[in-house]
C-alpha cells in the first residue's frame, strides 16, 4: 500500500497550544495574522520555529531564516524535545470551529508510488495542477532540514466508512496522546496512538479498500492501468517539494538502498473523503477588463453544438452588466463544468487580453461581474464522488476547482518525522 505506518516524532515537555501552528501556505496576504501568532508563541518552545510561512519566502533574509530553521531543528533532537512513537499510527479528531468533526489518521505515504505530473499513472495522485514555480523555494526550505512536520491531506474513497470511522469506538483502549485547543479559531484536536489490534485492523481494512481488483472495480478501470489509491486533497506542493528532494537524493544513492533513504516517505493525514466535517466549496471565476458580448460570442464557437440556455451537458452560467444567462455545452470533453469553463478562458484571455480571478462566494462573485468591463461565471459545488473519476479521467483538475474548508480548518503543525 502507498499509506502505512511511520516512526513519529511528538513534541514533549512544551504547551501543545503554543507549538502547533497553522499550515505555512495559509494567512500570505494577512502578514498581521502571523505577527499575532509571533506574538502567541513568544519565546515557547513552537513548530513556528520550525517552518517558513510562505509570506516570508521571498523575504530579503531568506537564506539567514532557512539556517535558523534547520539549527533549531537540530537542536530541538538535541535537546530531546521529541518522543518517538516507532512504526505508530495516530487517530486524529479535529473539532473544526463550525463545530463539524474531522477524522484522520496520521502516517506515511511512499513517495514513490507518489507523482504530481498531469496524467501521472501512480497509486497516489495530485488532484490539480502543481505550479512549478512554487517547488524551488519550497526545495531549499526542506532539503537540508533533519525533519519534516506535515501539513499534506490524502483523500480516500472510502463510501462505506471501514477504515478511520471505526477507530472513534476503540479510543477506549488507546493511549491519548494530546488533547487542547488550537489558536487562532482553528478549533480543537485530540489524537490516540493505535493499539496493535486497531492498527492491524485498520491496515487490513486500508489493504482491503485499495486493493487492485476493488480498485478497478469502483472506477471501472482496466487491467493496464495502475489501481488510484489516494488522493492528495491539500498541500500538494508540499507533497511535490518531498517528492523533489527525494529524486535528488537517489540520483546519489544505489537503486537497492532506495527503500532505506528516509526522504523516500513523507507524513501526512489520511481523512475520508466521504467523512462529513469535508465540504467542497465551488471557487467562482471573474474576468475582469473584457467586451462581455465578444467573451460569450466566443464562447458559443469555442465548442461544437454549444447553444445560450440550460440545457444536457455543462451549463456555464454567467453574471454581467446587462443581465445573466447560461451557455450549454453538448457532449463535453471534460469531466467537469469547471474544466470546460477553464479550457475556454485560458485561450481567450491568450487572445484577447484581460484577466481572471478566482473568488469564494457566489455573492461575492455576482457582485464583482455585475460591473461594467467584468464577467462572473458561477459555479455548482463539486459532488464528492465525482472526484476520483474525475482525476481518472482528465489528470490533474484544473487550478481552484474546489476549496476544502476555510484557512482556520487547514492543518495545524503537530506530530514530525526524522529525513535525513
Amino acid at each position: 500500500m502507498a499509506f502505512g505506518q511511520a516512526d513519529i516524532l511528538l513534541p514533549q515537555g512544551c504547551d501543545y497550544d503554543k507549538w502547533a501552528v497553522v499550515a505555512c501556505d495559509q494567512y500570505t496576504s494577512q502578514p498581521e495574522y502571523w505577527s499575532r501568532v509571533e506574538r502567541t508563541v513568544g519565546s515557547a518552545p513552537s513548530a513556528l520555529r520550525l517552518i517558513l510561512p510562505e509570506s516570508c519566502l521571498d523575504g530579503p533574509n531568506v537564506e539567514t531564516d532557512i539556517m535558523e530553521i534547520n539549527n533549531t531543528m537540530t537542536r530541538y533532537l538535541r535537546e530531546g524535545r521529541f518522543r518517538e512513537l516507532k512504526d505508530a499510527l495516530i487517530y486524529v479528531e479535529r473539532r473544526l470551529k463550525n463545530g463539524r468533526l474531522r477524522r484522520g489518521l496520521i502516517g506515511k505515504v511512499d513517495l514513490e508510488q507518489y507523482d504530481y505530473e498531469p496524467g501521472a499513472e501512480t497509486a497516489v495522485r495530485a488532484t490539480e495542477g502543481t505550479v512549478m514555480s512554487r517547488i524551488p523555494p519550497r526545495v531549499a526550505v526542506r532539503k537540508n532540514a533533519p525533519i519534516e512536520l506535515p501539513h499534506a491531506m490524502l483523500l480516500c474513497d472510502d463510501c462505506e466508512r471501514t477504515v478511520i470511522e471505526p477507530l472513534e469506538g476503540r479510543k477506549g483502549r488507546m493511549e491519548l496522546l494530546y488533547d487542547f485547543d488550537l489558536m487562532e479559531d482553528g478549533g480543537h484536536v485530540a489524537g490516540w496512538l493505535l493499539d496493535g489490534e486497531s492498527r492491524e485492523l485498520t491496515l487490513r481494512a486500508l489493504g482491503r479498500l485499495c486493493a487492485p481488483e476493488a480498485v478497478r472495480e469502483r472506477y471501472g478501470m482496466g487491467e493496464e492501468r495502475i489501481p488510484f489509491q489516494l488522493a492528495v486533497g491539500d498541500g500538494n506542493h508540499s507533497l511535490a517539494t518531498a517528492k523533489e528532494c527525494y529524486e535528488r537524493q537517489k540520483r546519489l544513492t544505489p537503486p537497492e538502498k532506495w527503500e532505506e533513504l528516509p526522504a523516500r516517505y513523507a507524513l501526512c493525514e489520511l481523512v475520508n473523503l466521504h467523512d462529513d466535517s469535508l465540504e467542497f466549496e465551488p471557487i467562482h471565476r471573474v474576468v475582469f477588463h473584457v467586451k462581455g458580448k465578444d467573451l460569450l460570442e466566443s464562447l458559443l464557437k469555442a465548442f461544437p453544438g454549444a447553444y445560450e440556455g440550460e440545457g444536457r451537458g455543462h451549463v456555464l452560467r454567467y453574471i454581467w452588466a446587462e443581465g445573466e444567462g447560461a451557455v450549454t455545452v453538448p457532449g463535453p470533453a471534460q469531466q467537469l463544468p469547471v474544466g470546460t469553463l477553464q479550457s475556454f478562458l485560458d485561450g481567450y484571455i491568450a487572445g484577447h487580453g484581460g484577466s481572471v480571478d478566482y473568488v469564494h462566494g457566489r455573492e461575492v462573485a455576482a457582485g464583482l461581474g455585475r460591473r461594467s468591463g467584468n464577467m462572473a461565471f458561477l459555479l455548482e459545488p463539486m459532488e464528492k464522488g465525482e472526484l476520483f473519476p474525475a482525476v481518472l479521467r482528465d489528470g490533474t483538475l484544473p487550478r481552484k476547482t474546489f476549496s476544502m474548508g476555510e484557512a482556520h480548518d487547514k492543518r495545524f503543525y503537530l506530530e514530525a518525522r526524522r529525513i535525513r
